[in-house]
């Protein structure tokens, strides 16, 4: 059976089979639109997390684990058992003027074949990948690594730094995974191996071939210039992507309240944000990028 997809009305006249609307709050909701699974690289299954969220409070609830809809049946199921209203999600890893992007997918159809075979070509290439990483750290007296981080990863297609990260806290090289990226994992430290993962243009086609809305995921951790970051709204919206991450933990408040990158008077700029930590019900500002948020 299809899965149903939960959320704000449908653009089109008859929504799809998978995308029967359950109604859900029309003011602002406690919402949670932006979580990984250890189908990716979060830590704990899709019905522990569909099962916290519940009892956090949270009104819709979204799994975006990353290249990756695995998650999305089990998922499914577990927010249905509880009552929590469910949206199908992914996040895909692109790159953008060098640097890694996250695109989240809200939405969607989990079994639409051109998002399925999208996802698993930004897939290939991780584990080779991954054991780069670890002669990189073994250079620097760091053994075992790809094991170690292997460990940590539900799917071996999905092996990634985090996981890296998670081992050597663990082993005690460093007392926290921020310490470990600072490092070790970010660009001219030992454990960094750059990867080209899938093209906008591509991501947000896949998104919405699969009748999603595509967001970028949280901006503020983006190092770009202001021109690089103008073209990345720029060319986003020109794909067809209609939304922006605004409250998320990895989000300070001068962040998420700061000026998007965008002429104030625009009109070409969409006006839906979406949200990742259910944290608090927020009311509507003027800036248009968080009249629709939910948090």
């Amino acid at each position: 059976m299809p899965l149903r997809r939960v959320g704000c009305k449908a653009t089109r006249d008859v929504p799809l089979p998978y995308n029967q609307l359950v109604k859900v709050p029309t003011a602002w909701i406690n919402a949670d639109l932006h979580c990984h699974s250890c189908v990716s690289d979060g830590t704990l299954t899709p019905e522990a997390l569909a099962q916290r969220a519940k009892a956090n409070g949270v009104e819709l609830w979204a799994l975006t684990d990353h290249d990756e809809v695995g998650g999305q049946r089990r998922a499914s199921d577990a927010a249905e058992a509880v009552g929590l209203p469910y949206l199908p999600g992914v996040e895909i890893s692109v790159t953008f003027a060098g640097l890694t992007v996250h695109i989240v997918g809200l939405g969607i159809d989990p079994e639409n074949a051109a998002l399925i075979k999208g996802l698993a070509d930004t897939r290939d290439g991780r584990i080779a990948r991954a054991h780069e990483m670890a002669d990189g750290l073994a250079k620097v007296g760091i053994r075992d690594a790809f094991e170690g981080a292997l460990n940590y990863a539900g799917n071996p297609e999905l092996i990634a730094r985090t996981h890296f990260a998670r081992y050597l806290v663990e082993t005690g090289v460093c007392a926290s995974t921020h310490e470990v990226f600072r490092k070790y994992l970010v660009e001219g430290k030992p454990g960094f191996v750059e990867h080209r993962w899938a093209s906008l243009g591509n991501a947000v086609k896949w998104i919405t071939q699969a009748d999603g809305i595509a967001v970028i995921a949280h901006p503020g951790r983006y190092k770009f210039s202001v021109n690089a970051e103008y073209a990345l709204f720029t060319e986003f919206k020109g794909h067809g992507g209609r939304g922006v991450e605004v409250v998320t933990g990895s989000h300070t408040a001068p962040t998420t309240t700061s000026t998007p990158p965008w002429p104030s008077n625009s009109t070409c700029w969409p006006r839906a944000a979406a949200t990742s930590t259910a944290r608090r019900k927020a009311a509507p500002t003027s800036a248009p990028w968080r009249h629709c948020r939910h948090a």
